[in-house]
């Protein structure tokens, strides 16, 4: 016959205090005097009592402790973009007064192993999520308190309704799920433009975009001009290049990495006569990457080929070299995300915010060769 396990009220009598001193000495929540708070620790310790069920706690404020972030994507390349872990930061951080664990989630239900699962955590070394395969498989079924929805796709959109029907507080980064949803935006579409014309000003006129990637999926290749773009940020940068580049070329790369980068510029280079003099990059890995290929075919950076990036990140392999970019506040939009959780959660309105980047000019742009031409 098993052992009755020891409670809360065993640990008070043996330690003969309250079950309400008990109570404190555990959460940390009041100060309690070091005498008391050693009778009870000594106490415990002789029961085998290692602490509050944290079940019995979720039943009790009727909340899971689990904030969902769900991604676009594959699980596993969530936290190779430093974009995403700053951003991961800021929502750790914003959930930690909370007591919550993160959950990660993709934007579809899938069934992943023990093994991708585990794979995607061990990249991110500042979040500890509570992670299972089980909850992982589905969005809509997950015991969530609240959820971060990084990006708002058509099928993130369905599964957007069923949370809302079940009175789950949601907040979405960079992505638009409806006037009712409280968003945390940037304003892509400005900055891009901003960057767009600080490269027209060097009087360049064969310019080329290297643009995240359109949709889910790995697709790689040039734009049409009629192509869907389902990712927003993707299409909400393209919008501010067009303002000021309405005929250029694109080239969609598969994912944000230095390795896409590469790829896409070995296109953009390739043929001597019709390579552009100017290459904007919708984030700092996609330029880093073109910059490596351009110096493959021969390419001085600036002098030869302009190139600029987006998103302000430390990024490895730029030795010699600082880039021209737009800085975003990637923490802080993290933050900004889960403080609007925190306050739904409380019964308060959390509005929408939107937030702005910042022009930084390195030496990776120059006046245009020949004029342009």
């Amino acid at each position: 016959m098993s052992q009755r396990r020891a409670t809360l009220a065993d640990v008070a009598r043996t330690a003969g205090v309250a079950p309400s001193t008990a109570s404190v000495v555990f959460s940390g929540r009041t100060p309690v005097a070091d005498a008391t708070k050693q009778r009870v620790l000594e106490a415990a310790a002789s029961l085998g009592y290692t602490g509050p069920d944290p079940r019995a706690a979720s039943l009790r404020r009727g909340r899971s402790g689990i904030v969902g972030v769900v991604f676009q994507g594959p699980l596993g390349t969530v936290f190779l973009d430093p974009v995403t872990r700053l951003m991961m930061d800021g929502i750790t951080d914003g959930v930690a007064p909370l007591g919550a664990a993160l959950l990660l989630l993709r934007d579809e239900p899938v069934a992943l192993d023990a093994g991708s699962v585990a794979g995607s955590v061990d990249e991110a070394p500042a979040v500890s999520p509570a992670v299972s395969p089980a909850a992982a498989a589905s969005l809509t079924t997950a015991p969530l308190d609240a959820a971060v929805l990084v990006g708002c796709n058509p099928g993130m959109r369905e599964q957007l309704d069923v949370l809302v029907a079940r009175g789950v507080p949601v907040v979405v980064i960079e992505g638009d799920a409806g006037d009712h949803i409280t968003r945390i935006t940037l304003d892509n579409t400005e900055a891009q433009e901003q960057m767009a014309r600080h490269v027209s000003r060097l009087g360049h006129t064969r310019v080329a975009m290297v643009s995240l990637p359109r949709g889910p999926g790995l697709e790689r290749g040039w734009l049409a001009d009629d192509a869907d773009v389902a990712v927003d940020v993707t299409r909400d940068r393209l919008r501010g290049f067009r303002v000021v580049f309405p005929a250029a070329s694109v080239f969609t790369a598969a994912a944000s990495s230095i390795d896409e980068g590469r790829l896409a510029g070995r296109v953009l280079f390739a043929d001597p006569d019709r390579r552009p003099t100017a290459v904007v990059a919708q984030s700092d890995l996609l330029a880093a990457g073109v910059i490596r290929a351009a110096e493959e075919a021969g390419l001085r950076v600036p002098h030869d080929v302009s190139v600029t990036g987006f998103d302000g990140v430390v990024v490895d392999g730029l030795a010699g070299h600082e880039l021209t970019t737009m800085v975003q506040p990637a923490t802080d939009k993290g933050r900004a995300a889960s403080q609007a959780i925190a306050a739904m959660l409380q019964g308060r309105d959390a509005a929408s915010f939107r937030f702005t980047c910042t022009f930084r000019e390195g030496d990776t742009t120059a006046l245009a060769p020949g004029g342009g031409k």
